[in-house]
């Protein structure tokens, strides 16, 4: 094992911020076709000393452990930054403590700084397959279940 693998397996364990936000300020949804994974992210603002900040940050991920942890570690970082600060984050910059993605994993982060852009900039991301701007939008178990056929059954699995 490998100090990576203990720092994901930590924040998988201890994920922080997960679950939908419903008095979200923005969204931003994106899904990767190379891995199929997908992750939503709320935000929710503030106004400090004359500027929009970020109060809280959530996420929602249909994807592999280091999406999830790498979400996790970014909604923890992305408190109290201005929206330029938080616009000017990279894929790395939002591992935070995961420290540098192996480069198998490298799309996760760019997963999670997708869903943070669409979330700031309210419009459509070229790598994003669903852009909800709205801040009511549906969970994405929500909208799994509802676009399912019907002889598929979706079972979400305890953490």
């Amino acid at each position: 094992m490998n100090d990576f693998d203990d720092r994901v397996r930590d924040a998988l364990a201890n994920p922080r911020n997960q679950g939908e936000m419903v008095d979200a300020d923005s969204v931003g949804t994106v899904g990767s076709p190379d891995c199929g994974d997908m992750l939503r992210m709320w935000l929710k603002f503030t106004d400090k000393d004359g500027q929009k900040v970020i109060d809280r940050a959530s996420f929602q991920s249909f994807g592999c452990q280091t999406a999830i942890a790498v979400a996790s570690m970014a909604t923890e970082l992305l408190k109290g930054k201005t929206l330029e600060q938080a616009r000017s984050m990279s894929a790395a910059d939002l591992s935070g403590d995961l420290g540098a993605l192996p480069p198998m994993k490298i799309h996760c982060g760019q997963l999670v700084e997708g869903a943070l852009k669409e979330a700031l900039d309210g419009t459509q991301n070229r790598s994003a397959l669903i852009n909800h701007s709205s801040a009511n939008a549906p969970s994405l178990s929500s909208q799994i279940e509802g676009n399912r056929p019907s002889n598929v059954k979706i079972r979400l699995l305890d953490a």
